[in-house]
């Protein structure tokens, strides 16, 4: 844990300038009687107190910004794999001025951060500047990265523009990635006793949450109007939330973006036979402790066993299938905002090691009516029928166009499944669906192959909530759809609807016709749209 002693240079201005302003503004209570308010135009505090100690930020153009604050204790030595432990308090000021290390992880086509560190679990807060701002009790956004259940970091995702046009404190967070946050194994799971094994970084995010429930006050946040959304594995972890029954309380609405909230996951026989591999694979299969010798192993050795995986289900902080719990009625009765993009899979499709070998020299129509085969069989033919190679840009689009529709969790009809799941009784909580469909937005990958528009490819959404994150930002006409999605997304956090003023009307999902469309203002703007008629849900469903 990275901490400063206390600064003598600062020590006077600490407790003599600042003291009323922690007081009334940090902590969150009303100033001492007799006391003046402060201006509107006074700045908010760069030294919060919170329940662990002290903290001090930065104050860039409008917004307030503390990083690197820990949320439980590092998850080394005898703590690794365990569910996270209390972070200890420090005295003097931590410096948060800075983001803590990403947890441990390899760079990928999509992430460029390689870390080894598992000092890993910090989490950043971003929020408007003034301090009449921070004594409001705003909304709290709490950001769940994604990438694959292996990479990223919260620190990448630059809030300021949903605090500062939103009015809302915005919590992003680390959590432990692959092995060190989602093995399970045999040893592992009989000495965390109910909680099993293969939970770690779902019990991460649970802690981070914890931390805003103690703390957020402290930073203008009102903890009982917390909104937890992600994208991708984030969008997942968001899904896997709202049914873990350890984490109910923690939140109030819950938004997830691109994964299904009725994906299935590993049951823990199955993700303890992948910890059993990866135990075959550094070494430690044979050893009298098992669980002691993967915590001994080194983080590279672990990285490069990892076979991949995500959440598991069967431990007391996942015990059920998401579907199976939603569709029960037993997942937290929270407003949803739940969606995809329209062409998901023009990512992952090249990057599938088969298609990629083909694709290499030239992915042609009988290529395409092969893939199509070892897929679906003896229903090939009929997908073909529904997608011809004829129909599209290039074969190696139309196989885009198959897998963005249908057959994985970012798909369409996947997603539509969990939008009916998710809105019928028993309990139905209200739920908001939406496709971001801007074919012009800058892809996360951009393919050298001929005849392959990305169009509104997986991850395209980012930086219209997160500017900068890649690409070459955003023209006047995405910039409008930008800010009626953040204006969207933080409605939403404040009133648990997203509606309001100057942005077109969102309808309650209750039929596949009622998902709202978000694209530029030239090719459709913003309304309801039919996804599953686009999809070909119907025709899915008889293939299934």
């Amino acid at each position: 844990m990275r901490t400063t002693p206390p600064r003598p240079a600062r020590r006077s201005l600490l407790a003599l300038g600042l003291g009323a302003v922690l007081t009334a503004g940090a902590l969150g209570t009303a100033a001492p009687a007799g006391a003046a308010p402060p201006g509107p135009r006074d700045p908010a505090p760069l030294v919060v107190q919170t329940a662990e100690g002290a903290v001090e930020g930065t104050a860039p153009d409008g917004y307030r910004l503390f990083q690197g604050i820990p949320f439980a204790a590092p998850p080394v030595g005898d703590l690794r794999f365990a569910p996270p432990a209390p972070v200890e308090p420090w005295s003097g000021v931590l410096d948060a001025t800075s983001p803590g290390s990403a947890c441990p992880q390899d760079p990928s086509a999509t992430n460029p951060t390689a870390s080894v560190d598992e000092d890993c679990l910090y989490l950043n807060v971003t929020t408007p500047a003034g301090l009449d701002t921070a004594r409001k009790n705003l909304p709290v956004m709490v950001w769940i990265h994604g990438g694959s259940w292996r990479t990223g970091s919260g620190d990448r995702y630059d809030a300021s523009k949903l605090a500062l046009e939103g009015d809302v404190v915005v919590v992003t967070i680390n959590y432990r990635l692959g092995p060190l946050g989602f093995l399970a194994q045999e040893d592992l799971s009989r000495e965390n006793g109910a909680v099993a094994s293969g939970s770690a970084g779902l019990l991460d995010q649970q802690a981070a949450l914890r931390w805003v429930q103690r703390n957020i006050r402290a930073f203008g946040g009102n903890p009982g109007r917390v909104t937890v959304f992600g994208e991708s594995a984030g969008g997942s972890a968001v899904c896997a939330q709202l049914t873990s029954p350890s984490a109910r309380g923690l939140f109030d609405r819950a938004i997830a973006q691109s994964y299904s909230c009725t994906a299935p996951y590993d049951d823990l026989a199955t993700a303890e036979a992948k910890g059993a591999a990866v135990a075959e694979t550094v070494g430690c299969a044979s050893a009298a402790d098992v669980a002691a010798c993967l915590r001994e192993t080194s983080v590279e050795e672990l990285l490069a066993a990892w076979p991949g995986g995500a959440f598991v289900v069967g431990g007391s902080a996942l015990p059920v299938q998401p579907a199976a719990a939603i569709a029960a009625g037993d997942h937290a009765k929270v407003p949803v905002m739940h969606g995809n993009l329209s062409d998901e899979n023009t990512l992952f499709t090249p990057l599938n090691p088969t298609v990629a070998t083909l694709a290499a020299d030239g992915f042609t129509e009988a290529d395409y009516a092969s893939v199509l085969a070892g897929i679906f069989g003896d229903d090939a033919d009929e997908v073909l029928a529904r997608y011809p190679a004829g129909g599209y840009a290039s074969p190696l689009r139309a196989l885009a166009e198959v897998n963005s529709d249908a057959g994985s969790a970012l798909s369409t009809c996947e997603h539509v499944d969990a939008y009916e799941t998710l809105a019928r009784p028993p309990v139905p909580a209200p739920v908001f669906a939406y496709q971001f469909r801007d074919e012009t937005a800058d892809p996360l990958l951009d393919f050298p192959y001929p005849g392959y528009p990305e169009d509104a490819q997986h991850a395209a959404e980012l930086p219209y909530l997160f500017p900068g994150l890649f690409g070459d930002g955003l023209t006047a006409e995405q910039e409008q759809l930008s800010t009626a999605m953040v204006r969207y997304w933080t409605n939403f956090a404040a009133h648990g609807n997203p509606n309001g003023r100057d942005v077109p009307t969102w309808i309650r999902y209750r039929a596949p016709k009622d998902v709202q469309g978000l694209d530029i203002a030239s090719d459709g703007g913003i309304g309801p749209v039919d996804v599953a008629a686009e999809a070909n849900c119907e025709f899915w469903a008889t293939l299934a």
